[in-house]
């Protein structure tokens, strides 16, 4: 792994300058916020705004990367955001690379002082800014380049792969205009149950999740962005969505130190610029049930004090419910300012909350001192960022930046090496049938457009008789005797499932109808290959299936560099990084070569 040598980080500031056409960014400079004195730039500003425009620097709305126009109400919204209430930064969520670019280089047009952007780019720059799918032909509209979820990382056991997505994020993104990667999710996946984290994590092992946060954020650092390490103190061990509800994970202080905090711990001393918060109560931290977002113990006491961490702290959203529910947006708001937080994202109401922040100090709630220090954090961000000099991208070298073919081979790269085949007890992988009729059947959401597309595609290139069907898995009528007709009429059945994490699910479970019907087939001597495109634990429904192979999320790259697997195209070689109990250990996962034709 790349260890933030000099000639790097001069290399990369050359890189950034030159490639991008943005100001250099500085990468020491970027892992060591907070820790020097206010630079010039940053005095002056600061003595420049009021309480109020104080407060709104550090509240960061959420907007969309979509095409609005400029009479619509959803500009006029984002004008007053920058004009009238003068944020500081925003949330940047899914659009095409051409319109985030746009509409970010004229949201900083507006504003007198440079906004920061960040975005959740945990898979990559192309995880928020693709071009999605035209309806309703399905068709693939491009964009940035979208890696596996990081689970898939951790299958491969590889730093030089987690760097490599940092880097690709990092070049993609700052071509976009975005600076702040929320990303990565350093929260160790030991509890199956886990309706949120799941494969957005690296694994279970603390030790593995460590190695693998830290080279991702060198490769984003090295290459002008900043990286947020999240959820402090972490969300892995949780059977709660902090979206819906709020999440307690009632675990000692001596689990926390030996587990949880391990990979924050390890990313504190590779020089993380940012740290997210936790929605969600650990009482061995602070018995007084409030969500780590609000625990002045959990950001100040133990991250700021004990953990030596001068970055800027970033609040998870403030519109989940696991920060909601206890005190309201106006009081959560002021709580998160007095625990140790630096910046507010995406909350309900944007001049509320900037007015919570700035009420705080004349309530007495903490300093305007304390305030400044938030503010001086995003401050020197942004001109670490080299945002002071130039704070525009080039629209015009967008497309030779962003999607580039040597990207997305690497992206490639990590698709295959992180295939895993946990189980083969009949030796069906790699498909060796010539002319077999194959069934291929997909479970998925009906909403989840390219599910099966790329893996259907890739399968028929060796498969010519291939046959395709599509499960929604709202459809309670299904006609589930149709399809094992369809099974018993093929020579090999393929299931593959598509059901995984969301931000409003409760659960990561298949329905109960399909995991019968996955069973009737096996009682029929059908011998179906599963394939988990989602949730990887989904071999605890089906521990009767002979054959089980785990793609780690549903991107067409994943399922391409499945469908190569299955064909024997590709080698198979990635191992699991967390448990499946009681059916698998962790580092479980049958190797296969290639297989010539």
């Amino acid at each position: 792994m790349m260890q933030n040598p000099k000639g790097l980080l001069a290399l990369a500031l050359v890189f950034v300058s030159a490639s991008c056409k943005t100001a250099s960014s500085n990468p020491a400079e970027i892992g060591q916020l907070g820790t020097a004195a206010s630079s010039r730039w940053t005095d002056s500003v600061l003595a420049s705004l009021t309480l109020r425009e104080k407060a709104a620097q550090i509240v960061w709305p959420f907007v969309l990367g979509d095409y609005v126009s400029g009479d619509s109400p959803q500009w006029r919204r984002l004008t007053q955001y920058v004009q009238q209430e003068k944020v500081g930064g925003f949330i940047i969520s899914v659009g095409s690379p051409t319109e985030v670019a746009a509409k970010l280089n004229a949201l900083q047009s507006m504003s007198r002082v440079p906004l920061l952007f960040g975005a959740d780019l945990e898979a990559g720059a192309g995880f928020r800014a693709r071009g999605g799918y035209f309806v309703p032909n399905a068709i693939d509209l491009g964009g940035a380049i979208v890696f596996p979820p990081e689970m898939a990382i951790g299958a491969t056991r590889d730093t030089t792969l987690a760097y490599e997505q940092g880097r690709l994020t990092a070049v993609e993104g700052r071509a976009l205009g975005i600076h702040i990667a929320y990303a990565p999710v350093l929260d160790v996946n030991n509890n199956p149950d886990n309706p949120v984290i799941n494969t957005r994590s690296y694994g279970e092992d603390p030790e593995l999740v460590a190695r693998m946060g830290v080279a991702f954020i060198h490769g984003l650092q090295d290459h002008g962005m900043i990286a947020t390490g999240k959820h402090f103190p972490g969300h892995g061990d949780t059977g709660v969505n902090s979206h819906l509800a709020l999440p307690v994970v009632t675990v000692s202080r001596s689990r926390l130190d030996a587990l949880e905090l391990v990979p924050f711990r390890a990313a504190i001393k590779g020089g993380v610029g940012a740290i997210m918060s936790f929605h969600g109560v650990m009482p061995a931290l602070d018995s007084s049930n409030v969500p780590g977002t609000l625990s002045s113990k959990v950001l100040t006491d133990l991250l700021r004090g004990e953990m030596g961490f001068k970055g800027m702290i970033i609040s998870d959203a403030m519109d989940m419910r696991g920060v909601l529910d206890q005190f309201g947006a106006a009081e959560a708001a002021k709580r998160a300012i007095a625990a140790g937080v630096d910046v507010l994202i995406q909350p309900l109401d944007v001049p509320q909350t900037i007015d919570a922040v700035a009420a705080g100090v004349r309530e007495g709630r903490y300093t305007e001192a304390r305030l400044d220090s938030s503010v001086r954090r995003v401050m020197e961000a942004k001109r670490a960022l080299g945002l002071a000099r130039n704070k525009l991208v080039d629209l015009s070298r967008l497309r030779f930046l962003v999607g580039d073919s040597s990207n997305t081979q690497i992206a490639r790269r990590v698709a295959e090496k992180s295939i895993t085949l946990v189980k083969d007890s009949l030796r069906q992988i790699p498909l060796s049938v010539p002319g077999a009729r194959v069934l291929s059947i997909t479970l998925a959401r009906r909403t989840d457009l390219p599910a099966g597309n790329a893996f259907n595609a890739e399968l028929r290139s060796g498969l010519p008789n291939l046959r395709t069907e599509f499960v929604a898995t709202e459809d309670a009528a299904l006609n589930y005797p149709r399809l094992i007709a369809a099974a018993d009429s093929a020579d090999v059945t393929i299931v593959s499932s598509y059901i995984g994490h969301r931000s409003d699910a409760l659960t990561v479970s298949a329905p109960q109808a399909f995991t019968n019907f996955v069973q009737s087939l096996v009682q029929r001597g059908r011998k179906p290959i599963v394939v988990a495109f989602g949730n990887p634990y989904l071999l605890q429904q089906l521990p009767w299936v002979g054959t089980y192979l785990v793609a780690w999320g549903g991107f067409p790259v994943s399922q391409a560099a499945a469908a190569r697997a299955l064909l024997g195209t590709s080698a198979i070689s990635g191992h699991l990084p967390i448990s499946i109990p009681p059916y698998a250990s962790r580092g479980a996962g049958e190797d296969r070569a290639v297989q010539l034709r």
